[in-house]
C-alpha cells in the first residue's frame, strides 16, 4: 500500500483538532491535510464521556470557537450540544470529509533530509504510513483507554457494581438505590445532581459524594443573560464576541485575585456557598480546601445544582478515607459504613502526553522530558511540529484558538520566505521548570514524563489568555528564538 502524504497532518479529530484544521482550511486553502482519529467517531471528549449531566466545566462562550459563535441559550451546555456544536463545525468547514477514522498514531519520525515526517498509525487494515510537512499533535494530553482509579483494599468484596465515568454503562440501572461517589472534582459534582432529577423515574434514591479533602464550588448561572440580550440587539457574532470578553476577563480577574489575595477569594467562596446550604451545615468540614483558590481547578455547578439536593436531602457529603470496601458498601478510616448498590469511582483521569505517540528525529527515539516547550506549542529541536493543550484555569479553547493562529502564521511565514523547516532550538542557558505549575493530582501523577519549560519566555508558561494574547497572537513568528530553514 502507497504511502499518502500531505502538507499537514493533525491527530485527533476532537475539540481541538477540529478547531485546527477549521482554521488551517480557511487560512491556507490550498494547503492539503488529513485528521487522524483513533476512535470511530468525532468529537473526542464529547463522544466518549456518557456519564449522566456531562456537561461543559466552562462558559461556552469562551469554550466555542473564536470563529463561530454558540448560539445555544444555556452558557454551560450539556454534553450533546457540544458535540453537535463541534460537528457542525466539522461540517460548515468540509474537515469532516478529512477525517480519517480508526487511525491509532503510534510513532511519527522525522527525516531530515526529506524534510518531513513518518507517521505511522495501526489501524483495522493493519499498519498505515503517512507523510507529512508539518505535524500538528491535537490529541490533549489525557488516556482515553483507561481512567484513574487507586487501589481500594477489599474492592474484590463489594457485591455491588463499580463503574468509572469514563466507562459508563448504557445500562447502568440506578433507579431507587444508594450510589456512593467517589471524588470532587467536576465530574463528581456534575453526577450527584444529575442522578437525582426530581420527578425522574431513573432517579437515585440517594446519592452520597465521598471525598478525601474539599474542592472549591462555585455556583453560576447555566444562562447567560447578557448574551441572550445582546444577540436581540447586535447579531449573534457581535454578541457572541462581546459576552466571549466579558467572560474572559471575569474569569481572567478571579484567577489573577485568587493568587494575589487567597484569604479574601476563599472568605467570599465560603460566604456564597454557606448561603446555599441548610443551616448549621459543616461548612469548614466539607467545603473548606486545604489549598489555595485556583492552586486546582475550581467546579462550577449550574444555578446551584449540588446544593439544591443537599438541601433537599436526596445528597450528602461525606469528608473521609476509605479503610476497605466491604460486601455491602465502604466502611470509613473514622469508622462510619457508607452502604452503597452502586460506587462510582469519580477519582479523575490520568495523562498521556500526544496519545503516547513515540517521536524519532533521523530514527533516533526522543525523550520528551529531555524537550523543552517553547510557549506551550512546540517541542525544542523538534522540527515542523505543534501541539495544543488548553489552560488550567480557563478554558481549554481559549489557548487552542491561539495556537490554532500561530500555526497559520508560521505557515505563511515560511511560503514568504521560502524556507521549509521551522524549529525552536533549546537555549541550555534557560533554567528547567516543571510542565504544570499545578496540584492537580493527575498533573502531579505524571509530571515527570512530560516535557520541561524553563525559567523565562518564550519558554515559560504563562497561564494567562491576556498574556498569550500579545505573546502569541500579535507577536512576530520571527522571534530570534524560531529558526526557519
Amino acid at each position: 500500500m502507497s504511502t499518502e502524504h500531505v502538507d499537514v497532518l493533525i491527530i485527533g479529530a476532537g475539540l481541538s483538532g477540529i478547531g485546527a484544521a477549521a482554521k488551517l482550511a480557511t487560512e491556507h486553502p490550498g494547503r492539503s491535510y488529513l485528521v487522524l482519529e483513533r476512535r470511530e467517531a468525532s468529537g473526542g471528549t464529547w463522544d466518549l464521556f456518557r456519564y449522566p449531566g456531562i456537561r461543559s466545566d466552562s462558559d461556552m462562550f469562551t469554550l466555542g470557537y473564536r470563529f463561530k459563535p454558540w448560539t445555544d441559550d444555556k452558557a454551560l451546555a450539556d454534553g450533546a450540544s457540544i458535540l453537535r456544536y463541534v460537528r457542525e463545525t466539522a461540517e460548515e468547514y468540509g474537515v469532516d470529509k478529512q477525517i480519517r477514522y480508526g487511525q491509532h498514531v503510534l510513532k511519527a519520525n522525522w527525516d531530515s533530509a526529506a524534510k518531513r515526517w513518518t507517521v505511522t498509525a495501526d489501524t483495522d487494515q493493519g499498519q498505515l504510513t503517512y507523510t507529512c510537512s508539518f505535524l500538528w499533535s491535537c490529541s490533549g494530553y489525557y488516556d482515553y483507554d483507561a481512567g484513574y482509579t487507586p487501589e481500594f483494599p477489599g474492592r474484590e468484596r463489594f457485591e455491588g457494581q463499580i463503574v468509572h465515568p469514563q466507562h459508563w454503562p448504557e445500562d447502568l440501572d440506578y433507579a431507587g438505590k444508594r450510589v456512593v461517589v467517589i471524588g470532587s472534582g467536576a465530574t463528581a459534582v456534575t453526577l450527584v445532581p444529575s442522578m437525582l432529577k426530581e420527578r425522574d423515574p431513573s432517579a437515585a434514591a440517594h446519592v452520597t459524594m465521598l471525598q478525601r479533602s474539599p474542592t472549591y464550588i462555585l455556583s453560576v448561572p447555566s444562562r447567560d443573560p447578557l448574551a441572550n440580550s445582546l444577540r436581540k440587539v447586535f447579531g449573534e457574532q457581535r454578541a457572541y464576541d462581546v459576552t466571549r470578553l466579558k467572560n474572559i476577563a471575569q474569569a481572567s480577574a478571579l484567577y489573577t485575585v485568587s493568587q494575589k489575595q487567597p484569604k479574601l477569594v476563599r472568605a467570599a467562596i465560603r460566604k456564597m456557598t454557606q448561603k446555599m446550604l441548610p443551616e448549621d451545615y459543616p461548612v469548614d468540614v466539607h467545603f473548606k480546601p486545604t489549598y489555595g483558590p485556583w492552586d486546582q481547578r475550581m467546579c462550577l455547578v449550574p444555578n446551584g445544582d449540588l446544593f439544591k439536593v443537599l438541601r433537599k436531602g436526596t445528597a450528602s457529603v461525606v469528608t473521609d478515607t476509605i479503610e476497605t470496601f466491604t460486601e455491602k458498601g465502604i466502611q470509613l478510616t473514622s469508622g462510619e459504613v457508607l452502604e452503597a448498590d452502586i460506587i462510582i469511582t469519580a477519582t479523575g483521569l490520568n495523562l498521556l502526553a500526544f496519545g503516547g505517540m513515540e517521536f524519532a528525529i533521523d530514527d533516533e527515539l526522543l525523550s520528551l522530558p529531555e524537550t523543552m516547550a517553547y510557549r506551550a506549542l512546540m517541542l525544542s529541536d523538534v522540527p515542523n511540529f505543534a501541539y495544543t493543550i488548553g489552560y488550567t484555569n480557563a478554558s481549554w479553547t481559549l489557548k487552542a484558538d491561539l495556537v490554532a493562529e500561530f500555526v497559520c502564521r508560521v505557515l505563511a511565514h515560511m511560503d514568504a520566505t521560502g524556507t521549509q523547516v521551522v524549529t525552536p532550538p533549546r537555549d541550555p542557558a534557560v533554567t528547567e521548570e516543571p510542565f504544570m505549575d499545578f496540584e492537580a493530582g493527575y498533573v502531579l501523577r505524571s509530571i515527570d514524563k512530560l516535557p520541561k519549560q524553563g525559567s523565562i519566555e518564550p519558554w515559560k508558561l504563562k497561564q494567562s489568555y491576556f498574556h498569550d494574547v500579545r505573546a502569541i497572537r500579535k507577536s512576530d513568528v520571527a522571534d530570534g528564538v524560531l529558526q526557519f530553514s
